[in-house]
C-alpha cells in the first residue's frame, strides 16, 4: 500500500529515491526461487558487514518494490541502507529495472508460469535479454548456466558475467512433460542431457550445432538432502570451496545457494562468513514452512507452476509425505487464470501415499478432476471451496501426532497462512 500511494503522488518516486541516494541495487528475478535466494543473499551481505535491506516478504511488483524504497527512506528521501536486494517479478522487469539502475542482476531460471500473465517463455526471456543488454558495462550479470534459455542471454556481455549451476556426478531429476527449455536456443534442435538436475536444468549439449552448457564460475559439487529440514552441500568458488549446511531442503535450495554466492562473486565480495550466515536462513513463508499446531504439525508449501509443484512433491517424498493433504488453487489476477499447467504436475507418485485429501479454492473442482486422473480415489477426496472450512476440515481429519501438508497457490496460501496466524502457529507475514 505505501508504494501504491507513493506512486500516485509521484510516479517517479522509486527512481528518485534510489538514484538520489546512490545506494547500490541488486535485482533478483526468475520464475522460481526469488524470495529464498534474496533472503540468502541479504544474509550473506549482512554477514560481511553491509547494511542490506530487501523486500523479503515477496512483494515484487512495482508497488512492492516502491514500498521497499519508501519504507527505507528518511524524510529527505535518502536511503540509509548500504545495499538493496530487490526481488522483481518477471512481468514487472521492463518497468522496474530501469528505475532501479541496478549494479547487478541475477537471472535464476525460466519456467512456464501463468500463461495469461506472462505469455510463453520466450516473451519473458526477451524481457530478460533486453535488461541484460541495457545494463552498463560495470554492472554484473549473473545467470544460471544449467537453464538453456537463461544461459545464453546477451552473449556479448563478457565483462562481469558470472555463471552458476550444479556439477554433480549423478542426475537428481528426469526429463518429464513439465520440462520446458529442452531445445537448443541457437538452432532449435533437441538437447541431449548428460545429467538432469531439476526439470530442464542440467548438463546439456546440442548434437546439431555443438552448443553446450557454459563453464560454471560457481558450482555445487556435492549435495545431500536430509528430509525437509536440511541441505548439505559443497560449493566451488573461484577462490576455493565452501562446505555448507542450510536449514532448508531440496535440489532447488542448492540452486538458490549457488545463485546467492555467484552474486557475491560478481560484486567482488568474499563470502568469508557464508557458513554461519546461511546456517541461519530458515524457509520463507510458505516455502515448506513448518508449524506446530497443537498435537499436530503443518507443513505449508507454496506451489504456483509445474516445476514448483514437482520439486515440492519430490522433496516431501523423501519423508514419505504427504499423507494428509490440503490442496488449493484460485484464479485471481495475481494467481493467474489459466490452469492448464496442472496437467504437467506429476501427482502420480504421491497419489499412492495419500490417505485423505481436502481440495479447496476457486478452482477446486478442476483441481479435484486433475487429482482423480492422477489416481486419487473419490472416497479419500473432499471438495470444500471455502478456505476456512477446508482448513478446519483438513485439520480435524488429521490424527493427533500426524502431519497436515498444505499445497497452495499464492492467494490461498496467504489465506490459509492467515488462519494459522490467527491461532498463533506462525508469525506475521512480514516477520517471516
Amino acid at each position: 500500500m505505501p508504494g501504491l500511494v507513493a506512486r500516485r503522488l509521484d510516479p517517479q518516486v522509486l527512481g528518485k529515491v534510489v538514484r538520489g541516494s546512490a545506494t547500490p541495487v541488486i535485482v533478483v528475478t526468475g520464475s522460481n526461487g526469488k524470495t529464498t535466494t534474496g533472503r540468502m543473499l541479504t544474509a550473506l551481505l549482512r554477514a560481511e558487514g553491509l547494511g542490506a535491506r530487501s523486500n523479503g516478504s515477496g512483494a515484487n511488483l512495482v508497488q512492492g518494490v516502491t514500498t521497499l524504497a519508501v519504507d527505507e527512506a528518511d524524510r529527505r528521501g535518502r536511503l540509509s541502507a548500504d545495499v538493496l536486494v530487490v526481488e522483481v517479478d518477471e512481468g514487472a522487469l521492463r518497468q522496474v529495472v530501469p528505475e532501479l539502475a541496478p549494479q547487478a542482476v541475477l537471472a535464476l531460471d525460466l519456467f512456464r508460469d501463468q500463461l495469461d500473465r506472462y505469455g510463453e517463455l520466450h516473451a519473458v526471456s526477451d524481457a530478460l535479454e533486453a535488461i541484460a543488454r541495457g545494463l552498463p558495462p560495470d554492472a554484473a550479470w549473473i545467470s544460471n548456466a544449467d537453464d538453456p534459455l537463461v544461459a545464453f542471454l546477451a552473449p556479448e556481455r563478457n565483462e562481469r558475467r558470472v555463471t552458476f549451476g550444479l556439477d554433480l556426478d549423478r542426475s537428481t531429476d528426469r526429463l518429464s512433460s513439465a520440462a520446458d527449455s529442452i531445445r537448443c536456443p541457437r538452432c532449435g534442435a533437441g538437447l541431449v542431457y548428460d545429467r538432469v538436475f531439476l526439470s530442464h536444468q542440467g548438463a546439456y549439449t546440442c548434437p546439431a550445432c555443438g552448443l553446450s552448457r557454459p563453464r560454471l564460475d560457481v558450482a555445487v559439487t556435492a549435495l545431500e538432502l536430509t528430509g525437509i529440514a536440511e541441505t548439505r552441500l559443497t560449493v566451488r568458488l573461484p577462490a576455493g570451496e565452501l562446505i555448507l549446511r542450510v536449514p532448508q531442503a531440496g535440489v532447488h535450495i542448492a540452486y538458490d545457494v549457488a545463485a546467492a554466492l555467484a552474486v557475491m562473486v560478481g560484486l567482488g565480495i568474499s563470502p568469508e562468513h557464508a557458513q554461519a550466515a546461511l546456517a541461519d536462513v530458515k524457509p520463507a513463508f510458505g516455502r515448506l514452512e513448518v508449524a506446530e499446531a497443537g498435537d499436530r504439525r503443518i507443513v505449508l508449501g507454496f506451489v504456483k507452476n509445474p516445476t514448483s509443484y514437482n520439486t515440492t512433491l519430490q522433496t516431501l517424498a523423501g519423508t514419505d509425505e504427504p499423507r494428509q493433504l490440503l490442496i488449493a488453487a484460485s484464479n485471481t489476477p495475481v494467481d493467474g487464470e489459466d490452469f492448464a499447467w496442472l496437467w504437467d504436475v506429476d501427482f502420480g507418485p504421491a497419489a499412492g501415499r495419500l490417505e485423505r485429501v481436502t481440495v479447496s479454492g476457486t478452482r477446486a473442482a478442476e483441481l479435484a478432476n486433475r487429482l482423480k486422473y492422477a489416481g486419487v480415489g473419490f472416497d479419500s477426496m473432499t471438495v470444500v471451496p471455502d478456505r476456512r472450512r477446508a482448513f478446519e476440515a483438513a485439520l480435524a481429519g488429521t490424527p493427533p501426532g500426524g502431519q497436515l501438508t498444505i499445497l497452495a497457490g499464492y492467494t490461498p496460501m496467504l489465506e490459509l497462512r492467515g488462519l494459522m496466524h490467527e491461532r498463533g502457529w506462525v508469525g506475521r507475514l512480514r516477520e517471516a
